[in-house]
């Protein structure tokens, strides 16, 4: 895989090769003339065990906020619950996006391994090179989990607790394509909004601020209840309430896809504890766009921006 970036700084205390290589990275195309490497975590960390206790809690306390009107929302709920979005249409496994113009930072820095791939503007349109497309029809959830409009997302959660989240929803994470199409359309948009990276349309390139190395963060609910933790967690917080910008949203009308949070997801075929994926890129420099995805990070680990949605078969 390509290696020209990666993430900015990484906290990885237990994981020292965390963001130093990006050999496992996955863009989904089979000849991308854009670099492919991104960190899409800064601060992902080796997860303690959070109890089944705490899992339910929180899930008890998502589910309890008053239901979502899919009324006041673009997209469709045909087939779906009403917090979720129908999306459906025909996804193009293998495609390549040419960059054109990067930013200033990335060219200036001589491939320093601390400095992002973010690309300013693509070549139009993309180019699809699978043999076929695939029809696809799920359901996801509007908004990132707790995927409750004023609340904000939920971070510092490992792919394995975010999984029990989802399902004890009666739902479950969303695979790496379902994300993609989601994110990209038939299009094959590099952005939800297009061809031209704008941090006005989505909560994206904020300065990255350094986190405290001198001691590890706990699991989310553990941390809120820790001064040290929550006093460091709101220090390097900025991710935007659900809801709050109404323009980050994908032709099917699934919002906040790039930015915010990274997002978990279930890579397809593979087997534990590699089955783990983020996307979407954070509120951070980074990425930040559709179709690559983070790999090296495994299902225990969890991270002051790593969130995650659910999905759920069509109807």
């Amino acid at each position: 895989m390509l290696s020209r970036s990666l993430a900015v700084i990484v906290t990885a205390i237990g994981l020292t090769s965390c963001g130093q290589s990006d050999s496992a990275e996955r863009t989904g195309r089979a000849s991308d003339t854009t670099t492919a490497g991104d960190s899409a975590s800064a601060s992902v960390v080796v997860s303690a065990a959070t109890s089944a206790t705490s899992v339910a809690s929180s899930v008890a306390t998502a589910s309890s906020a008053p239901a979502m009107d899919p009324s006041r929302y673009p997209g469709t709920s045909r087939g779906c619950s009403a917090d979720m979005v129908r999306v459906e249409g025909e996804y193009c496994p293998a495609l390549t996006q040419n960059c054109l113009e990067h930013h200033s930072e990335f060219d200036n820095a001589n491939g320093a391994k601390n400095v992002s791939e973010r690309c300013v503007l693509y070549e139009k349109p993309s180019r699809c090179v699978s043999k076929k497309r695939k029809p696809v029809a799920f359901c996801m959830d509007r908004f990132e989990y707790p995927n409750k409009v004023g609340e904000l997302p939920r971070v510092l959660t490992s792919w394995t607790h975010a999984k029990k989240f989802c399902e004890s929803a009666g739902k479950r994470l969303c695979t790496e394509d379902e994300f993609n199409f989601a994110c990209e359309g038939a299009e094959m948009l590099p952005y939800v909004y297009g061809y031209k990276r704008d941090k006005a349309v989505c909560n994206i390139d904020k300065d990255y601020r350094y986190p405290d190395h001198s001691r590890v963060m706990l699991e989310y609910d553990e941390c809120m209840l820790e001064p040290w933790c929550k006093a460091e967690m709101e220090r390097m917080d900025q991710r935007e309430p659900i809801g709050q910008r109404t323009t980050c949203v994908s032709w099917a009308g699934i919002f906040d896809l790039n930015g915010n949070v990274n997002e978990w997801v279930e890579i397809p075929k593979e087997k534990p504890p590699n089955r783990s994926g983020l996307k979407g890129g954070w509120w951070g420099p980074v990425r930040g766009r559709c179709r690559p995805t983070v790999t090296f990070h495994k299902e225990s680990d969890y991270g002051y921006e790593a969130g995650f949605r659910c999905c759920k078969n069509a109807e």
